[in-house]
């Protein structure tokens, strides 16, 4: 008889936004989230500013989380086209950064894109127009492509295995919802939430949307979880993460 597998506890949160001054702000929360949590999901906007110096210093902090760490970047770590250096600076020890890439642990799948813009359901943005227009909904086509070739590797390389999907931006409207709806189109976009659902994704989890809505789920009921650090707090949580168990 196949032994049942344990459930790994997944802590989630995003839009950290880490700055320079932040030395020792952070060790605690880091300890509180290792004391609950076997994984740490990082949803992006790691950083204030983009600049490589607010990621050494979160490395620093990191320091103090004694389980593994995966992180996907977000709109302000490309602020001050610094991207690179704060992967740099952040994959270290147990800290992954994915970016269409995919890891496993604690036999959980997990796949990682910053994702991008583009507006939701029959309100996306089409590929048509001017090409600056065009070359915006590529980019969500290509961050959504990345997903689905990280999410299938996973699938191709282990049988029944539960995914996880880390983003930044939003997969689904229903999490951007207390946003004004102006912006939605910048807060994420329908094509990201194709993968998921043709994956059997178990949870997706994102940031961004600081005056977002915490739960969702896409059209084929895959649930998503918006962790920005702001919607956690107005939640209750003292210590913002959000805890998933799979």
């Amino acid at each position: 008889m196949k032994e049942k597998r344990e459930k790994t506890r997944i802590a989630a949160v995003g839009d950290i936004h880490v700055r320079e001054s932040d030395q020792g702000k952070w060790v605690e929360y880091f300890r509180k989230v290792s004391e609950s949590a076997d994984v740490l999901l990082l949803c992006g906007d790691l950083t204030d500013s983009g600049h490589a110096s607010e990621a050494v210093v979160l490395a620093d902090e990191l320091k103090a989380c004694t389980v593994p760490v995966v992180a996907v970047l977000g709109n302000h770590d490309y602020e001050a086209d610094e991207q690179n250096a704060i992967k740099k600076a952040l994959s270290k020890d147990n800290v992954c950064m994915l970016d269409g890439d995919s890891i496993v642990i604690g036999g959980v799948g997990f796949a990682g894109v910053k994702g991008f813009g583009g507006g939701f359901d029959k309100y996306m943005m089409p590929m048509w127009g001017e090409k600056m227009n065009k070359q915006f909904v590529q980019e969500a086509v290509d961050e959504a492509l990345k997903l689905d070739r990280a999410l299938a590797r996973l699938d191709s390389d282990y049988e029944n295995l539960p995914k996880i999907a880390l983003l930044h931006y939003s997969p689904i409207k229903g999490t951007v919802i207390g946003e004004h709806e102006q912006i939605f189109p910048f807060l994420g976009t329908s094509r990201l939430a194709d993968p998921l659902n043709r994956r059997q994704v178990v949870a997706a989890f994102h940031g961004h949307a600081h005056f977002g809505t915490l739960e969702g789920e896409t059209s084929k009921g895959v649930k998503v979880f918006n962790v920005s650090k702001p919607i956690l707090q107005r939640a209750g949580y003292e210590t913002p993460f959000f805890l998933f168990e799979v």
